[in-house]
Parts: structure tokens; sequence; C-alpha cells
């Protein structure tokens, strides 16, 4: 159970873009709206969960030790700056898609499926927690794709504020809408989840100083198990919460640029870090005076070639395997296939000639989708397989 807030002192960083401000007032498109909880349609992410199987390096949890500098360059005075942050945070391999048309091409592709699936199922026709995968896959996959295009800038504090910003731009069209990051994040996610803090850590940022990638999609039936878990890593991480001394405790602006989840932002933002902050800091955070949404690490999650600290190892080395490992199903008409809407059927339902099976870019007919292994042996005892 969360402890109550402490009265607590903010310093907040001036971050309240205007776009931000506009989004957060907007209203939520009307496709948008509905929910049906009773939905039996799901969507299978399996070439997502592919491509993140493959491309991030999940780095455990935080243990809170800083990474040693490299040996100073010969001749010269200048010792490396380290950041407390700098050996944390699971890391994309986007130095496989440095140069890399086709696997660029790919992520592209994997985006445009998913942001296509509503044209084939109203979002309307799916549950609240399948329409919060979908909206966290798009989000992810689209940043995903719009880092790897720049890579390798190893700062993205550019793309995240000003002209330059992937957040603000308009690059997505949903069900004829046009849409940006900020405004899933701030409008539709935000008010059809009750400004719910917990959906903020499944908004990847590209940056170290945000929350995790994962090594799997999001799916309905577990979203909330993975956010839990997403929030538990990024708050008790140098990334998240840092003790600064015994007055003061350091926050991420992570915080400070998605205040609009926390309305009275000052008891809000402390209890919910209170829920989840575990060892000494959070006896530090409850008698706090001071609390700064200041840690900012706005670095690549890269494996490491923008930097001294290499990850990589050879999944740096070997691009062509990476993208064989990833390539898509290939479609009856041509093509590839990335994701498809699944039924998925109860265990006494008798399937007839009736049934509909509605399957998004070109599904190869009787072929299953990302069907779960209870789903695939009601579908084969079903069939008679």
């Amino acid at each position: 159970m969360k402890n109550p807030a402490p009265t607590v002192i903010f310093v907040c960083g001036i971050l309240a873009l205007s776009v931000v401000n506009s989004a957060a007032k907007a209203e939520v498109p009307e496709p948008f709206q509905g929910f049906d909880d009773s939905s039996i349609y799901s969507i299978n992410y399996d070439d997502l969960t592919n491509l993140l199987e493959t491309s991030v390096v999940d780095k455990g949890r935080s243990k809170r030790q800083v990474v040693k500098p490299a040996p100073s360059i010969t001749g010269t005075r200048m010792k490396p700056k380290i950041k407390k942050t700098a050996n944390e945070g699971n890391r994309f391999h986007y130095e496989g898609f440095n140069g890399n048309e086709d696997a660029l091409d790919y992520l592209l592709g994997l985006r445009t499926s998913i942001s296509s699936i509503p044209d084939e199922m109203p979002l309307e026709r799916f549950s609240r927690d399948e329409q919060l995968a979908y909206w966290l896959n798009l989000y992810n996959v689209t940043v995903l794709s719009e880092i790897a295009a720049v890579y390798p800038r190893r700062s993205l504090k550019k793309y995240h504020h000003g002209k330059r910003s992937i957040f603000s731009e308009k690059i997505l069209t949903v069900s004829g809408v046009d849409l940006s990051l900020d405004d899933i994040q701030f409008t539709i996610l935000r008010q059809n989840y009750g400004s719910n803090p917990l959906v903020l850590y499944g908004l990847y940022q590209g940056i170290v100083g945000g929350p995790n990638i994962r090594t799997s999609a999001y799916t309905g039936s577990t979203v909330y198990v993975a956010l839990e878990d997403n929030a538990y890593e990024f708050i008790n991480s140098n990334r998240g919460t840092y003790g600064h001394d015994d007055k003061t405790v350091r926050v991420s602006s992570f915080y400070d640029r998605s205040s609009q989840y926390f309305p009275k932002f000052k008891s809000d933002l402390s209890q919910h870090l209170l829920g989840y902050l575990r060892g000494e800091l959070r006896n530090r955070l409850a008698t706090a005076i001071n609390v700064q949404p200041n840690i900012n690490d706005w670095t690549v999650t890269d494996l490491g070639a923008t930097r001294q600290n290499n990850i990589g190892g050879s999944l740096a080395n070997n691009q062509a395997a990476m993208l064989d490992s990833f390539k898509g199903r290939r479609k009856a008409n041509g093509g590839i296939t990335f994701a498809g809407v699944i039924v998925k059927r109860p265990r006494d339902e008798a399937k007839d000639d009736d049934d509909v099976t509605i399957d998004d870019l070109g599904r190869v007919p009787g072929e299953k989708q990302g069907a779960s292994v209870e789903e695939i042996a009601i579908e084969d005892a079903e069939t008679g397989n």
C-alpha cells in the first residue's frame, strides 16, 4: 500500500512546452474513444517481439553503481565525465540499422503495419487493455524508427525539444487521424486511462534517462504486469531517483516533462514514487524537504558505439544475421505480414463455417498467427489437427 505523501518542495525545470499543453487540453479523437471489454479480439505482435528479442540487450536491475571511467588519453589532462546513469537501462542495437537500408525499411514497415491495424478492425472493438498495449507498441516502434533514421547521433536532446522534436510533429496517421507522439501520451493515453502514471513506463524515449525498452512487445493480457516491472526498475535506478543530500532527493526530469499525469504535482509524484521505491532512499524521500526533477541523460540507448563503454560484443558485428532473424512472414499475395488480429474463442465454443477470422495485411489462409499455446490447442482440437 502506498504511504501518504510528505510535504515537499519541488524545484522544476521550465520544460512544459506549448505543444504538450495543447495535446493535454485536446479531446480524444472520436475513433479512439470507445472500448469493448467483452471483446474476443486481440492483436498479434510476434514480429515486433522478434525484433525486440533480437535487438534489445537487457541490462537487468540497476545496482546504482557508477561505471568506471576509461583511461585518460596519453598527453592530455582531460578526464572523461561519467554520468551516474551511464551503466543503466536496456540498450537497442541501433548500430545494426546504421546505413542498413533493408533494416531501416523493415522497421518503417513494422511501424506502418501497426498503425494500419485499426483500418482492418476499429479500435473500439478491442478491450481497454488491448488498446493500451496497442498505443504503447505503436509509440515505441515509432520512436525506434525515428531514432534509427538519425543515428549515430549520441545526444538526442534536440530531438525531444524544439524544431527537430520527433515527439511534437504529427508523424503518424491512425484511422485517418494525424497524430504526434505527444498526442498519444498527453491526449489519448492520459484521458482514456485517467492520468494513470503507470502508463508512462511503457513510453520508451530513446534515451538512457527514460523508461526501458523491453525485450518483447506489450500485449493486452500482460500489459500492466510489464508496466509495473518497468516502473519498479526505473524508479529504483539512478535514472529515476538519486539521493543528493539529507534534505534533497533528485528525480528524473521525465516526470517534469510528464507533469500532466500528476494533477497535484508535488503530492501526486511523491506518493507515486513511494509506492515503488525501496531501500534507504525511500526513507530519505519520505522526509525530504526538496525534490528536484533534474536527473538528465539524453544519451541514445545504443550498444555503445557512440561512447567508450561498448556493450554490444558480437551482436554489433552481425548485421546480416540480425536482419535475417526478424524477417516477417510472407503474404500469399506478396510482401510481408507484420501484425494481425486474432479471435480468442472460448474453450466450449464450437467453430462452424460462419466463423470469421480478421487478418490484417494479407495473412495466409489457415496460418496461425500469434495465438497462445492454449489458443493453438483449442484451434487444433476444433479443426481435428
